[in-house]
């Protein structure tokens, strides 16, 4: 996995992912530590990826290209251009990311393609949020792992090295991180737009299978 998340960030192999929703104005100044224990909590073992978002992971959103999947949690509740002009403010909490991204490729990658595989996908996620109407390229603390299967005893065919968004699994990726991002954010628009006592969306099934829970995937 190649992965901006706080707990196992960075390149290397890792056995599960675990997103958590945290109460908006979260103040803690360890989470890689929280999320460890909510790790634990969960009976997850061995190396893996924390990430943290105030959004509804209720209310992910999936999608799927040619095998590749993405499934997405998206609160815009603090829309940013990355470029923003000013300086950043100094210090201060650690604020959970508001849209955390999680995108899984059935093929093995080099570290190369896989590092550019996380720049496609947000690429696509700027792009998304675009098409759904926000002058944002994000908010200020996003998340993205992108995940890819290790090569296995008797793999003959090499790592792909390419993951850009016009290689075989970089357009895929590209377009079922758009899908998931887009109907995030329209989403999450409407659930501003009914206001704090809109009822509590239900869970997405697709987000309910094995290998995708609202917290976490395996």
């Amino acid at each position: 996995m190649v992965s901006s998340a706080v707990l196992g960030g960075g390149i290397g192999a890792r056995g599960w992912v675990l997103n958590a929703q945290v109460r908006p104005g979260y103040a803690r100044l360890d989470p890689d530590r929280h999320l460890a224990e909510l790790a634990e909590a969960e009976g997850l073992t061995g190396p893996g990826v924390g990430l943290m978002t105030a959004a509804e992971v209720d209310a992910c959103t999936w999608a799927e290209d040619g095998g590749v999947t993405a499934a997405v949690t998206t609160g815009i509740g603090v829309p940013t251009w990355a470029a923003a002009p000013g300086p950043a403010e100094p210090g201060g909490p650690y604020v959970p990311g508001t849209i955390n991204i999680l995108a899984v490729v059935p093929a093995p990658v080099a570290d190369a393609g896989l590092v550019n595989l996380l720049a496609t996908a947000t690429e696509a996620k700027v792009q998304a949020l675009l098409d759904a109407g926000y002058s944002c390229s994000g908010t200020p603390s996003d998340a993205v792992c992108i995940a890819v299967r290790a090569p296995g005893p008797g793999d003959d065919a090499p790592a792909d090295p390419f993951g850009g968004p016009r290689s075989r699994w970089g357009s895929r990726l590209a377009r079922a991180v758009h899908r998931a991002v887009l109907e995030g954010a329209e989403l999450d628009r409407t659930r501003r737009a009914a206001g704090p006592t809109a009822p509590h969306p239900a869970p997405r099934p697709e987000c309910r299978r094995p290998d995708v829970l609202h917290q976490g995937v395996r």
